[in-house]
């Protein structure tokens, strides 16, 4: 246990401080004042050369500490720094002068660049998300909060379960981990989620807590919601609101105390950084293009759907390799390939003469060889018919949906739509992104300048990885005011 001494001041506040702190500052100062190196306290005479911004403040905040008060401000930051945030946040009692530089937002942005989790991240969701679009409905303005509170609302967070469900796989999780622990092939186990057979989730969701061994009422949940019935219309909306309830009805008659549930491609694009954006969707069954605006979907604008996912192009390898003699009848180990192996071409007739074989063990297995078949397959999403679908390509998918933002003048932001980010496991293809921004730039020459497109920031667990930047800022009331929405 740590040792505690009850301290005094003039002001006749007690203040129980650790042990260890009164020890640090009093060695430090002693060994400042040892070699001469204090200056002497700020008077009201006036000098030539006034002290620093800094230090008048320090001192015009104090209530005497005795022979602290000779302590520099710039040697107070650095005891603090070496003391950690808790014995920091505990000094901050101790007078008003303490209290005063203990709150100043550098000390605490430090703080938070040396957290656990990426300052980027942390920058992001502070704000962003914290004063984001969906927040805005309920507070007149965005929520002012110094990086101190930050700090300590963020320590306070509960750990809350997040749940990715998609049509093909499901990544599932803490909040307060650095990656999903656990993942299921949502297609094999339960069937199509995002179908109206709405009666297939409770059997999900108990599967889901039951593997992470926790109760539902312990914790709060963040869960995304698939993307589907992407259409504008009367009959579409509705059917996402039906999901939604679903849902959310499903958890809270599991006894979750707070639901907070995204779509997943605003939390992929969150997942990126970004808050506006074209989020690009290789999912597991279809390709979407979303616009979103803020941290809500456009529709207005329009979603674009082509009907080529991540199965299709993986029945495609399997084609080619059948078609070139290459005999593999596990499903499992044609898709294995394909994520090892494929990757989009920049110029697709000049890599046709080049040389591409390369090989892969998988499982202990034979090796397999590939050599066309390795762009061949990613070639399918910007030209379809070469696996027999008559849909448009992803470059023209995404290129219209440009071209629909532009005129609908949303925003003084012209360029809120030129940030293009992919996600989904087949979006991990190297050489997709700069393929595709190649393709735009050729389509839509009036609003190339400033295009841009991401790779995945997480490859397949990109929307899992939004769902946490949330968790982690928004507060149990927060959630439960969002299922709501």
């Amino acid at each position: 246990m740590m040792m505690m001494m009850v301290v005094v001041f003039q002001e006749s506040v007690v203040i129980s401080i650790p042990l260890t702190v009164l020890i640090i500052s009093a060695v430090l100062l002693a060994f400042i004042i040892f070699h001469n190196k204090l200056p002497p306290p700020p008077t009201t005479t006036t000098t030539h050369s006034p002290p620093d911004d800094r230090q008048v403040s320090f001192y015009s905040h104090s209530s005497s500490t005795g022979e602290f008060d000779r302590l520099p401000v710039d040697v107070f930051i650095h005891i603090l720094k070496f003391l950690g945030p808790k014995d920091a946040a505990r000094l901050a009692a101790v007078c008003k002068s303490w209290k005063y530089i203990i709150s100043d937002d550098r000390l605490w942005i430090y703080f938070l660049q040396n957290h656990k989790e990426p300052w980027d991240s942390i920058f992001f969701a502070e704000t962003h998300l914290r004063a984001g679009y969906r927040l805005q409905r309920f507070y007149s303005e965005p929520p002012q909060l110094s990086f101190k509170q930050i700090y300590g609302q963020r320590v306070q967070v509960p750990g809350a379960v997040i749940i990715d469900g998609g049509s093909g796989y499901c990544k599932f999780g803490w909040s307060k981990y650095a990656s999903p622990s656990g993942r299921s092939a949502t297609f094999m186990e339960f069937g199509n989620i995002e179908s109206p057979m709405y009666s297939r989730l409770p059997h999900f969701y108990a599967t889901i807590f039951s593997r992470m061994q926790v109760k539902p009422s312990a914790q709060p949940v963040v869960v995304s919601v698939p993307l589907c019935h992407y259409d504008d219309t009367e009959s579409a909306r509705a059917s996402r609101r039906q999901l939604k309830e679903a849902i959310c009805s499903t958890l809270f008659d599991l006894n979750v105390p707070a639901v907070c549930a995204i779509n997943q491609a605003t939390l992929a694009l969150y997942a990126a950084r970004r808050s506006s954006g074209i989020a690009v969707n290789i999912g597991f069954h279809a390709t979407s293009v979303v616009p979103i605006l803020r941290g809500k979907v456009m529709r207005n604008v329009g979603v674009e759907v082509m009907e080529m996912g991540g199965l299709k192009l993986t029945g495609y390898l399997k084609e080619l390799m059948q078609q070139n003699n290459i005999n593999c009848d596990s499903l499992y180990t044609v898709r294995t390939l394909k994520e090892n192996l494929c990757y989009v071409a920049l110029d697709y007739k000049e890599e046709l003469s080049k040389d591409t074989m390369a090989s892969c063990r998988i499982g202990g297995e034979i090796r397999h060889t590939l050599r066309k078949e390795r762009f061949q397959t990613g070639e399918a999403l910007f030209q379809p018919r070469l696996a027999g679908e008559n849909t448009i390509g992803l470059h023209q998918a995404v290129a219209l949906c440009m071209e629909r933002a532009h005129a609908a003048y949303l925003t003084d932001d012209d360029a809120w739509f030129k940030t293009i980010v992919l996600t989904g496991g087949s979006a991990c293809f190297p050489g997709l992104a700069e393929r595709l921004e190649k393709e735009l730039f050729k389509l839509v020459p009036s609003l190339s300048n400033g295009i841009r497109v991401l790779p995945p920031p997480y490859g397949a667990d990109s929307a899992w990885y939004g769902a946490r930047l949330v968790s982690n800022v928004r507060n149990n009331s927060n959630l439960a005011k969002i299922a709501l929405l």
